[in-house]
């Protein structure tokens, strides 16, 4: 009790239905950052804080946001693998949830508040069924709603999934795997602001419902955030000064530039020529300041020429004239050339090329031991299927090294990843592991949609047989909330990504869509031009689709010739350990002698066994070693053996491996031997030989050479032979004790 008078914990509630609820403390845990809370559902609990700098630091013109999600092994009551048994670099699952969290606070701060911002989301409670990343965004904004620091929220972000035909907000893993539809919706009270998530081909219209649905529930949640907020006197936010303007700095760039920059803009001239002109123009108006007056005026022009000029001739020549800076329509694709196959020796290949953005993408089929093992806190297991995004600086004409992987990689390969997983064949249908890796060669615009039209191709290039073809497209929004004009752009640029209001890529087959990725950076969206967004979508991705399938029309016949084979058989469990052998010893041995790779699961109570190599002769002899050690003796089956063993009644042969029988002394030849050194057989001999019995108590085999050899005229069964000497004999006998009958 005392204990209990060292802090004030204040609590929230959140019902979810179903017996469930959510709860936001805070006041108990991690009181010196400027805002922290524990969020709870079930045994799962985030622990979130946040902390802000006090001021800016000098010419700093952006949000330097920093968002980390970091799962403690701990908390599932698990140690981490590796040597140093601690938590390391994150994982790609902590970033793409730490993105999740980035995307939908960062357009809520303030466009002048420019103070670092750490946000800090940590796993400490983890229940094996709850899934954690769709109460990160909740856990977050909520330690942002009991600071002072300025942000535009409350928000939150839920899962909305569709099971059995019904929404469910926030399903556990168990019941998701059952899910059609599986999105992360992050939003204000008001307004939408990001979605993630894949599909099992669905249509535009259930998506939308999924989103209306996931953005019922934001509310509630963002309602009990402000009611936390004011109940601890937190609606009132610090004050801060991070710009100082120059009102009359500004209008002279104005004045002088625009003109320029429009005339530049509308003239549908590529990207580098494009952004060294804007330069140009930027550098003449600098000349006529001296270096001195540039040190103070240089930020702002800046500034004031990306702002109030670059982006509003942009915006200004789409809503008034409808046109694009490449000259485009807003409705209007980019030209496409594709390519497969041009990279002979890999296992698949293809060069997808829209506009100036252009993706090498490599197919490579391994085995079961090139799965991608996953060891996260809650989710272990392996990946059949893997995508891998890389964009290296010189797609965008910037002179730099390339330094590691890129949070940004991790997310546009996930998402990629996410639109070709559907339709991937895994398990039974497909023996092989996959890689799929993207090269970004240029850039300028949706490098990971293109990524999903140059997997499908060269996916397709390597004969697996894709279920379907997927293509993907970005979309873009320019509007004006003072005239309430807008225009949906298809196919957007970097420029109009980066100056926009929207950027929304939706990929999917001719059936539906199987991924979306949504971020949206203006208030008061309407789901009216989200739904024709979607429809524009729609139309612009089957356009691609059918670029796609011109240049390829399904998976080819059969592997690249440079693609390794893989036999797959399925044996009984009870003779894994018999084709494994004592410490391995005898799948390593097959391997040795056949130059193969072999692998062996268990599943469903039976053992699927690959084997994997590239010379088809040792694949066969390794196929027919496997078959003989699972093979079940049949009386009246004629087996090649070994001697194994001589004894004095016969000898031991190994008819099948691992299985021996008794070829007895009688058995071997039609004539009588006395002893075995009479045969002539020794051990090591191979013999042919007959099973011609089982007992069915025991399971000793019977064998028979003698049955395999013509019979000698004349020949008598010893059976036969016996049965007439014992009748001659009663014979003999019966007739004696007539005759003595007789004599009485």
């Amino acid at each position: 009790m005392k204990n209990m008078m060292m802090y004030k914990e204040t609590t929230k509630v959140i019902p979810l239905g179903d017996d469930r609820e959510i709860t936001i403390s805070t006041g108990k845990l991690a009181k010196q950052a400027d805002g922290a809370v524990v969020v709870k559902q079930g045994d799962t609990m985030l622990l979130a804080t946040v902390v802000a700098a006090k001021d800016a630091k000098p010419d700093v013109d952006f949000m330097p946001l920093s968002v980390e999600y970091k799962e403690k092994y701990a908390a599932a009551g698990r140690y981490p693998g590796g040597f140093l048994k601690r938590e390391a670099r994150p994982s790609d699952s902590e970033i793409l949830i730490a993105r999740l969290i980035d995307r939908a606070l960062r357009p809520l701060f303030p466009a002048d508040y420019h103070a670092e911002v750490f946000v800090t989301v940590n796993l400490i409670s983890a229940a094996k069924d709850i899934q954690p990343d769709a109460l990160a965004g909740l856990a977050a904004s909520a330690a942002l709603a009991v600071s002072d620091i300025p942000f535009g929220g409350p928000i939150s972000e839920v899962r909305v999934s569709r099971i059995d035909g019904k929404f469910v907000i926030n399903p556990t893993f168990s019941d998701n795997a059952r899910a059609d539809i599986d999105i992360m919706v992050g939003a204000t009270i008001d307004n939408i602001l990001m979605v993630e998530g894949e599909m099992n081909e669905v249509s535009e219209a259930d998506m939308l419902e999924a989103i209306k649905f996931a953005h019922e529930e934001i509310k509630k949640q963002c309602a009990v955030q402000i009611e936390l907020m004011k109940e601890l006197g937190k609606d009132v936010k610090r004050t801060y000064c991070h710009e100082v303007n120059d009102e009359e700095l500004r209008q002279l760039v104005i004045r002088e530039t625009y003109d320029k920059v429009y005339a530049v803009a509308t003239s549908a001239s590529g990207k580098q020529e494009r952004t060294e002109k804007f330069e140009e123009i930027e550098a003449e108006f600098c000349t006529r300041y001296t270096e001195e007056e540039l040190a103070e005026k240089l930020p702002l022009i800046k500034r004031y020429f990306h702002d109030d000029v670059l982006k509003k001739a942009m915006r200004r020549m789409i809503l008034d004239e409808g046109k694009r800076l490449d000259g485009r329509r807003t409705d209007e694709i980019r030209p496409i050339w594709c390519e497969v196959g041009p990279l002979p020796a890999a296992h698949g290949s293809a060069i997808f090329t829209r506009g100036e953005t252009q993706s090498l993408t490599t197919v490579t089929l391994g085995t079961k031991l090139d799965e991608k093992q996953i060891d996260q806190v809650l989710v272990q297991g392996s990946e059949q299927f893997v995508l891998h995004y890389n964009f290296p600086p010189f797609s965008t004409g910037e002179a730099k090294p390339a330094r590691g992987l890129s949070r940004r990689e991790i997310g546009h390969g996930n998402l990629a990843w996410r639109a070709l997983k559907p339709m991937v064949p895994v398990g039974e249908e497909n023996p092989y592991a996959v890689r799929v890796v993207s090269d970004i060669l240029e850039s300028n615009g949706s490098s990971s949609m293109a990524t999903v039209c140059a997997g499908t191709l060269a996916l397709m290039d390597s004969g697996l047989k894709l279920k379907k073809p997927v293509s993907g497209i970005a979309m873009g929004l320019i509007s004006d909330s003072e005239s309430d004009k807008y225009a949906i752009l298809s196919d957007i640029l970097g420029d109009e990504d980066h100056l926009g209001d929207m950027d929304f890529k939706v990929a999917g087959t001719r059936d539906g869509i199987t991924a979306t990725q949504m971020d949206i950076k203006v208030d008061g969206l309407s789901y009216e031009v989200l739904a024709k967004a979607l429809e524009q979508a729609r139309v612009g991705r089957l356009y691609i689709m059918d670029k796609l399938t011109d240049t390829i029309a399904e998976p080819r016949e059969d592997f690249r010739p440079f693609v390794p084979r893989i036999v797959q058989i399925t044996i009984p469990s009870d003779f894994i350990g018999a084709v494994i052998g004592p410490g391995g010893k005898v799948i390593q041995e097959i391997q040795k002698t056949t130059g193969t790779t072999i692998t062996i699961t268990e599943e469903d109570n039976k053992g699927i066994v690959d084997i994997f190599g590239e010379n088809k002769e040792g694949m066969d002899a390794a196929l027919a070693r496997i078959k003989a050690i699972v093979a079940v003796p049949e009386v009246g089956e004629v087996y090649n053996g070994k001697i194994r063993s001589i004894v004095a009644f016969g000898a031991f042969v190994e008819i099948l491996p691992g299985k021996d029988a008794l070829l007895h002394i009688s058995e071997i030849d039609y004539k009588r031997f006395e002893t075995m050194d009479e045969t002539g057989l020794k051990e090591g001999d191979m013999i042919e030989v007959k099973l011609i019995g089982m007992d069915p108590k025991t399971g000793k085999l019977k064998l028979s050479h003698k049955a395999l050899l013509p019979k000698p005229e004349g020949y008598e069964e010893p059976e036969k032979r016996e049965r007439r000497d014992r009748g001659e004999r009663s014979e003999k006998r019966d007739g004696k004790h007539e005759r003595r009958e007789h004599k009485k």
